[in-house]
């Protein structure tokens, strides 16, 4: 679903030379003697994978359209669940019927002196799977609204809050009209959210040539860039309040299930929602008259980008299919030999809005040759401790549907037993990318260390080691020489980790591949095999280096004596989230006052042109001073309970089966207890008090949310009960990981 771009990354490496990158404390919940097994199994396992398996994957996968509900998709589940009846595992489908439309009618047109009828049509390129044109849905966003609207148009640019308080500055109103806004800047879904908030009875979005056209690059078929008529298709649903079929939130979408009507469906958007190609905003935003908006808000194509409104009006006309439309997740599972009622999952999407190939079949063809390989290994004599569970999920284009509805349907067992979720989407050449639940933290460091990059034939720890130390970092995450350690981002959504994390709080990882190959083919017609073969992975290597990243994760998950948790990384994690907080109160407290100096002075008016008329800022309420000593206390006793676990650990000694099962039994729950029954504040569907998506980000995660995301909104009062929520929960924590370390044999 997401474009690489926009998950939390493995950014920040340690600066020691690549030679000295160790494994600070090898195997992590192994005795001496396990570790030396593990070791021999997992060597047998990473020299599995076959490059040429995971091409022929891609090509099996993504040969022609193959969306929710199509023929196509049916046949690649049967497919899939082929091949793993084949290499040994006990697999089945499970079926949800799910609400999925489809577009009926799509008109927009422009209209005054210079008319223009949007093509609204992806054409056809040297690529001879763009030829397949019956069978692919026509570029749309999901879950828009039907609408049939005349109005004038406004520019919003990106179309995030700090684009609406832009044009408010210039007294600029979207009430009414159309917004034109263009991809980029956060996630699409909020785009329509917002411009419906301000009173916009249409929302078109734009791919501007300056964010994934020849700005960048030279575009298809020369380039891999996007083409003047390319669209990027996806969901608008407003999925920070739940995630899957939006019909059924927080229960299964099977025979018998309580079902809203589409009317009271909270998630669908209030207005009409199209996405187009530059090709067809052009004549658009040559029609828009007013000022020309600011350097940041321009685009790349050859003309003067004004704000509007256009005196011209445009029309816009949208119907759809409100059909239900059956997913079909794939369910494959190795049981465990000694403790089977502790479950690691592990799960890749494998619908796609065309043919998919990048996203996402370039992660489920690494996956795919993941399974096929531990499969391998079983015959060789391998079994897991712990169950294994493998995933094809459907459904995840248009809203995590496939995971969301399986993870709601089983939830009550789930949150029983899994001990992990492990998570991939689109995969390809470039660095490891992982972010998720920080009691992993350590693992993901010890994993790293123990893959080659297929291109550099150094760790895939050391070439993102290079990569920070020479490039800087990505994502804002910086660079901390003394550390040996790398840091992983907090995930909030965006693909299939978001029913465990978000809903049953259940640990959990997503990780893959990428940052060295840009397109612009991401949910579009484009994304073909044709282009792996001539912009992406084209040998399917780093599809390998994905299946031995995952697949020696998961193996050590399942075998480890001890569940290779570590709660000091998460301690550590959780005390920066508490300092954020207050440094947030502090920046809000200080600007308050900045603003009321300047406004009691008079500098906005006089510091602005005389000609040009801005609206001046408002007071900003200050922050009031918000006691955080019970999330301070709650920290600290987290920080001792996981030093206290990691000595109980170090010092075990004569633990039999029995007592190994109980305990890891107890581990796998450890991460539930961040859990509120209630939810969060207006969304209950999102029960994690530590981890969440953003309301206006989309994507994007919040953590410690409830306070936060109430400081960041000036709902103080509500901060400070949130606070105590949190605090409890990592109190909890906290006397939980006591309780587990106070059992463990010594």
């Amino acid at each position: 679903m997401r474009p690489l771009a926009a998950v939390s990354l493995l950014l920040s490496f340690v600066a020691q030379p690549a030679v000295q990158a160790q494994r600070a404390s090898p195997y992590l919940g192994y005795s001496a003697a396990s570790s030396a097994t593990e070791q021999t199994w997992e060597s047998k396992f990473r020299a599995l994978p076959e490059a040429p398996r995971v091409h022929a994957n891609m090509l099996k996968l993504a040969a022609h359209p193959h969306h929710v509900g199509s023929a196509a998709q049916k046949a690649n589940a049967e497919w899939v669940l082929a091949q793993y009846r084949s290499w040994g595992w006990d697999a089945h489908i499970e079926q949800f019927d799910v609400l999925f439309p489809t577009p009926k009618t799509q008109l927009v047109e422009l209209l005054g002196p210079k008319p223009y009828t949007l093509k609204l049509d992806e054409p056809e390129t040297v690529d001879p799977y763009t030829h397949e044109t019956a069978t692919r849905l026509p570029s749309y966003n999901i879950y828009s609204a039907d609408g049939d609207v005349t109005a004038p148009v406004v520019y919003v640019n990106y179309g995030m809050l700090d684009d609406y308080a832009e044009l408010a500055r210039h007294n600029i109103s979207v009430k009414g009209a159309i917004v034109l806004a263009r991809y980029g800047g956060g996630w699409r879904g909020l785009k329509p959210k917002l411009a419906y908030e301000h009173g916009a009875v249409g929302c078109i979005i734009y791919s501007d040539p300056a964010d994934d056209g020849y700005g960048v690059d030279d575009v298809l078929p020369k380039g891999p860039m996007r083409p003047p008529f390319g669209a990027q298709r996806g969901s608008v649903s407003d999925s920070p309040l739940y995630a899957g079929d939006p019909l059924t939130p927080g229960v299964g979408s099977v025979p018998g299930a309580k079902r809203l009507k589409i009317s009271e469906a909270k998630t669908i958007m209030k207005i009409p929602v199209l996405p187009i190609g530059y090709g067809d905003a052009q004549p658009i935003l040559e029609a828009l008259d007013g000022a020309a908006v600011p350097a940041a808000w321009r685009g790349g194509l050859p003309l003067t980008y004004h704000f509007g409104p256009s005196v011209a009006k445009v029309h816009m006309k949208l119907t759809f299919n409100w059909d239900t439309k059956p997913v079909y997740d794939v369910i494959a599972t190795m049981v465990g030999s000694v403790e089977p009622d502790v479950w690691v999952v592990r799960g890749n999407h494998y619908d796609g809005w065309v043919n998919g190939a990048d996203d996402p079949v370039s992660g489920q063809s690494g996956l795919l040759e993941e399974a096929r390989a531990l499969g391998e290994l079983h015959k060789q004599g391998w079994t897991p401790k712990r169950t294994l569970i493998y995933t094809a999920w459907d459904g995840e284009e248009p809203g995590l549907i496939g995971s969301t509805e399986w993870a709601e349907t089983h939830g009550e067992e789930l949150s029983k037993k899994v001990a992990v979720y492990v998570n991939s989407d689109e995969s390809n050449r470039g660095f490891l990318s992982a972010g998720g639940s920080h009691s992993m933290e350590h693992l993901i460091n010890d994993v790293a260390k123990d893959v080659i990059d297929p291109e550099t034939k150094a760790t895939v720890w050391q070439r993102q080691q290079a990569g920070m130390l020479t490039r800087g970092g990505r994502g804002g995450v910086k660079l901390d020489p003394g550390s040996t350690t790398i840091p992983i981002g907090a995930i909030g959504s965006g693909s299939d980790f978001a029913g465990f994390l978000d809903h049953f709080a259940i640990a959990s990882i997503d990780l893959g591949f990428g940052g060295e190959d840009r397109s612009g083919t991401y949910h579009s017609a484009y994304d073909t095999p044709w282009f792996i073969d001539h912009f992406g992975d084209k040998t399917g290597s780093y599809g390998v280096a994905l299946a031995q990243t995952a697949g020696t994760l998961v193996m050590r998950m399942a075998d480890a004596d001890v569940l290779p948790y570590d709660f000091s990384n998460l301690a550590t994690t959780i005390k920066g989230y508490d300092a954020e907080l207050k440094q947030l109160v502090k920046t809000k407290q200080q600007e308050s006052v900045v603003r009321q100096r300047n406004l009691d002075a008079g500098l906005y008016k006089l510091a602005a042109d005389p000609q040009v008329p801005l609206a001046m800022p408002e007071e900003l309420p200050a922050p009031p001073e918000i006691d955080f000593s019970a999330l301070d206390q709650a920290v600290t006793a987290l920080g001792a309970a996981a030093e206290n676990f990691n000595q109980a650990r170090a010092t075990m000694k004569g633990a039999t089966p029995a007592q190994l099962a109980a305990l890891n039994a107890q581990l796998a729950l450890t991460e539930r207890k961040f859990l509120s029954t209630a939810g969060l504040p207006g969304r209950p569907w999102v029960r994690n008090t530590l981890y969440a998506p953003g309301m206006y980000t989309g994507y994007g995660a919040k953590t410690i949310p409830g306070v936060r995301e109430a400081i960041e909104d000036g709902r103080y009062p509500e901060a400070i009960e949130q606070m105590v929520i949190a605090a409890k929960a990592i109190e909890d924590e906290a006397k939980f990981i006591n309780e587990i370390a106070a059992s463990v044999p010594r």
